[in-house]
């Protein structure tokens, strides 16, 4: 299909209206993420992607910290061991971490990624796309 046929009835959606939303949120020690990221770097843990080398100054510290068991799993406060209960990742592993409940670990997303990178080596080695 080419953008000149597009039918009409896809095109003109309407965005941004205000609505509320009441959601849960966990609190977080800002203490803890500075020792996570102190000890590990600002380098995410499943992929390794480093912020600093792709956008420079701007992306220096600039990575999300994953709790390695999932607080909504613990279900009550508790203190947190930056070091053994905290990872960082990048926003996009960190979000694929989510999408299974409990959170997948990080061990298995890694194969995943590996995986995918292989098949996608092996796919360019054969010349197939």
């Amino acid at each position: 299909m080419y953008p000149d046929e597009v039918p009409e009835l896809l095109t003109g959606f309407i965005e941004g209206a205000l609505k509320q939303v009441t959601i849960n949120a966990y609190e977080r020690d800002s203490k803890a993420r500075k020792i996570c990221i102190a000890k590990f770097g600002a380098i995410c843990h499943v992929c390794d992607f480093d912020f600093k080398k792709t956008y420079g100054e701007v992306g220096k510290v600039f990575i999300h910290v994953h709790h390695k068991v999932d607080i909504a799993t613990i279900g009550k406060s508790y203190q947190v061991d930056p070091i053994n209960d905290l990872i960082p990742v990048c926003p996009n592993c960190h979000a694929m971490l989510h999408t299974e409940t409990p959170a997948m670990s990080i061990d298995k997303l890694r194969l995943i990624i590996q995986t995918m990178r292989h098949k996608s080596f092996k796919h360019q080695a054969c010349g197939t796309h």
